[in-house]
């Protein structure tokens, strides 16, 4: 349901003639955080009560670093100039 919601949103934002960088910028971090909420789930764990620590299950630091990669991009994406 959330990616179906993220889908339309974000054809939504690039339907439109300019230049909505920032915009797509918010629906990519919040396709990041519902990919890394996903993640923690199937982890058996619930996002943002684990504290990131090398102590942590290796599904969980997967999971962060997914994140990571995943906030990164849109970082990028953010300058890019959406037609």
């Amino acid at each position: 349901m959330r990616v179906r919601l993220l889908t339309t949103l974000a054809a939504a934002v690039l339907i439109g003639q300019s230049a909505a960088g920032p915009a797509v910028y918010g629906v990519c971090q919040a396709g990041c955080s519902a990919l890394v909420v996903a993640c923690y789930g199937a982890a058996g764990a619930t996002f943002g009560t684990v504290v990131a620590a090398a102590a942590a299950p290796p599904a969980i630091l997967a999971c962060n670093s997914a994140f990571g990669v995943c906030s990164a991009k849109c970082a990028a994406v953010a300058f890019i100039p959406t037609p």
